[in-house]
């Protein structure tokens, strides 16, 4: 291992210690591939998985890995009306596992997260029975406040260039707190404990994956 990846393989042993306090389970892996094999070894075949939009599933190849697996999967892109939409949610809500990443997660294990629909925040906060968050190291922050910052400086800009959303960040690459009708930072949340030990699973990757 070089510098960088001693440096992340010590931040992120403190940040599971942290993460432990707060009855989330935490796992470090230097690279995506030793990760993708433990987080599929992780979930039974068989299960019902869905997930949140995110880059980081498909920049690690768990999303890849996952279609090529003996799992149920809950494609919310598939609904082609409002109706299949809201159906495909509520059954999300009762998947044995849910996938997504996060915005910011602090050195004290506190996750930061914003969201527009609210679905991928929905999930982490109750239903789905186990959560598994991916994350590089690129998205630990020292504090809230900082996550709030990353969030918007760093996080917004391209997800909004992505989506191709009319906001002042999509035109300019510069948040300024708007409420244009495109707005996607409707709901912040900010995850400091899990109530049920070991629902919730994070998964610290030494690369920098997603925004």
């Amino acid at each position: 291992m070089g510098f960088k990846q001693d440096t992340y393989a010590l931040t992120a042993k403190g940040i599971i210690e942290n993460l432990g306090k707060r009855n989330i389970e935490g796992f470090y892996f230097e690279t995506s591939k030793e990760a993708v094999a433990h987080i599929t070894a992780m979930m039974e075949k068989g299960s019902v998985i869905a997930w949140g939009g995110s880059e980081s599933l498909k920049e690690c190849g768990l999303m890849e890995a996952i279609k090529n697996g003996d799992y149920e999967l809950i494609d919310r892109m598939t609904a082609t009306t409002p109706e299949e939409q809201r159906q495909l949610f509520a059954k999300t809500s009762l998947s044995d596992y849910y996938l997504m990443s996060t915005n910011a997660i602090t050195l004290n294990g506190e996750l930061i997260n914003i969201d527009g629909n609210g679905n991928r925040l929905a999930s982490l906060i109750h239903g789905p029975a186990h959560v598994i968050i991916v994350a590089g190291m690129n998205k630990v922050v020292t504090d809230v406040e900082s996550g709030y910052k990353r969030v918007k400086t760093t996080a917004c800009p391209p997800n909004a260039v992505r989506l191709s959303r009319k906001t002042p960040c999509g035109a300019t690459g510069k948040c300024v707190d708007c409420l244009s009708p495109d707005c996607f930072c409707n709901q912040i949340v900010v995850t400091r404990r899990s109530g049920h030990a070991g629902r919730i699973k994070v998964v610290l990757i030494g690369e920098e994956l997603g925004y």
